[in-house]
């Protein structure tokens, strides 16, 4: 993913109170958002309700909602669409577990860049509790995954993101890989 001034610049203006950079942003991002949703989907069950447009724009709609955001850059909108996502489709999978009342969880493959993961099958609801109780003891490691697998982002990407080197974030992926694998295996 590279670094667009202009989407930067426009994250920025909205940060600073123009609401109508949020609009002129959106074409920069959107087909990258949608690749994001399309590959988090394709790891649902067949019979998903949500496509990858409607994925976008509730993660879309809740971004722009936010407040509190000193927003940065590209790669930070995109890290937070990413956790966007990801909590729409954890939400989802609990109404659905619910209706079906904790009948056949859905099965997900995490990320190829996921080396040791790469043959294991893993319900989203279990990765997103793993993640939870991980954050409980290091949120730092919990957001470098997220920001990894949920957000595609690279390991240079993420430090910059979360202003470390990239031999700490190296260092914390690979911690945070290891304690993941244990705690859902």
């Amino acid at each position: 993913m590279s670094e667009t001034p202009d989407a930067t610049r426009l994250l920025i203006d909205y940060g600073n109170g123009r609401k109508e950079s949020l609009d002129e942003m959106l074409p920069l991002v959107y087909a990258e958002l949608h690749r994001l949703a399309e590959k988090y989907l394709s790891r649902e069950r067949p019979d998903h309700t949500l496509q990858p447009t409607a994925l976008v724009h509730e993660a879309y709609l809740r971004l722009i909602d936010q407040h509190s955001v000193d927003w940065q850059n590209r790669a930070q909108f995109i890290g937070l669409a990413a956790q966007m996502m990801r909590r729409i489709l954890v939400n989802h999978a609990e109404a659905h577990r619910a209706a079906r009342r904790g009948d056949g969880l859905q099965r997900i493959t995490l990320d190829e860049s996921i080396a040791f993961f790469e043959e294991q099958n893993l319900d989203l609801l279990s990765l997103h509790a793993a993640l939870t109780e991980l954050a409980r003891f290091d949120e730092q490691k919990s957001r470098i995954v997220e920001l990894r697998f949920f957000g595609g982002l690279t390991i240079e990407e993420t430090a910059r993101l979360l202003e470390k080197s990239t031999a700490t974030v190296e260092r914390e992926w690979t911690f945070a890989k290891a304690w993941l694998k244990r705690a859902l295996t």
